[in-house]
């Protein structure tokens, strides 16, 4: 089953670590499809923001409990992260 581009990456993640990775190595991190390999990312980083693309590493951020007031309600979703190191010199304006 194919995975379209376009839906492929869902949002960037952006913290204070991946803000100063952004800036000092060139690494972005994004939230993307749970069903997509580093080939499908590689390829949809490419062509959503015209960039070469060095290196990824994936992994899934497992659920937690979640808890309101005394109460535990349930769990946080799951989801899939990856870190994407681009060409020297490239850079993806993500902030605006």
């Amino acid at each position: 089953m194919m995975i379209e581009t376009i839906k492929v990456i869902k949002e960037p993640v952006i913290t204070e670590k991946t803000t100063a990775k952004m800036e000092s190595e060139r690494k972005y991190s994004f939230r993307v499809d749970a069903r997509a390999n580093k080939n499908i990312i590689k390829r949809a980083v490419e062509q959503m923001f015209g960039v070469e693309v060095v290196k990824i590493n994936t992994k899934v951020r497992k659920s937690k409990p979640r808890k309101v007031r005394l109460r535990q309600e349930g769990r946080t979703p799951s989801w899939k992260e990856a870190i994407v190191t681009l060409k020297k010199g490239q850079t993806i304006d993500i902030l605006g």
